[in-house]
């Protein structure tokens, strides 16, 4: 999470939202590291979770992360969760929930859907506190 955690505050420092997520292989080896690139890249699907899966499955040359697993500082939106359950990520694990924009434990509960064909195992809250403070000082500075 400390890595996510970096490219969450290089994100801040460069106007995106403050989210960073880091993608592991079955080994624990990093894969890829990002944080929200939706301003720079001017592309609405650029959060952090979407920017990592991309470049891992360049990486390994496969749409399918069987084994892998991704740290994110916040809960996944919807489109996040989705894009997790079609790469086959192993575990996720996260800090801050989300109970505004969530698609995990909040919002539309992408894994708890009979369509979703892969679920999966989720642990929320690592590190909840500094994730949520990250991004309580970003949006209070915009206000």
């Amino acid at each position: 999470m400390s890595r996510a955690l970096a490219a969450a505050r290089r994100a801040a420092r460069a106007g995106e939202v403050p989210v960073g997520a880091v993608l592991v292989d079955p080994d624990g080896r990093v894969l890829a590291v990002s944080g929200n690139r939706v301003e720079r890249d001017r592309d609405p699907t650029a959060h952090a979770e979407m920017v990592v899966l991309r470049r891992a499955a360049r990486r390994l040359g496969t749409p399918r992360l069987f084994g892998c697993d991704l740290w994110v500082t916040l809960e996944p939106c919807a489109m996040c969760a989705a894009a997790l359950a079609l790469a086959r990520i192993r575990r996720l694990y996260f800090g801050a929930w989300d109970p505004k924009g969530g698609g995990v434990d909040h919002g539309p509960r992408i894994f708890d859907q009979p369509t979703v064909h892969h679920r999966p195992e989720v642990y929320g809250g690592i590190r909840e506190r500094e994730c949520a403070a990250l991004l309580r000082a970003f949006f209070t500075a915009r206000r």
